[in-house]
């Protein structure tokens, strides 16, 4: 089951003020961003961040469960009406994970 743009968008949205988010559209769900490094997934309007240590301490629940069949556990954010929590979770599981590699330049 594919996402409700909407919900991606109130997610977008409640993340805010951890910095620029974006997302990016992946099978019917979605990649979310922040300041360009992917920190969590939205898929069948269930928000799931990558799990950190530094973040487990910091979460009201802890709730890890794959956010699609097959994939490695995330964990489960429920709680996505607190904006300040969502910021907070967003900006902290960036800090918390390492910098993307750079993309190789192709070459034809």
């Amino acid at each position: 089951m594919a996402s409700n743009a909407d919900f991606v968008q109130y997610i977008a949205d409640q993340c805010s003020a951890a910095g620029q988010i974006t997302t990016r559209k992946m099978m019917g769900d979605y990649c979310i961003y922040c300041d360009g490094k992917v920190f969590g997934l939205v898929c069948d309007d269930g928000f799931f961040i990558k799990p950190t240590e530094q973040v487990r301490a910091l979460l009201k629940t802890v709730d890890l469960r794959p956010p699609y069949p097959g994939a490695k556990d995330y964990f489960y954010i429920a709680d996505v009406d607190d904006h300040e929590y969502m910021s907070m979770l967003a900006r902290e599981t960036c800090r918390a994970l390492p910098e993307p590699k750079p993309k190789k330049k192709r070459t034809k």
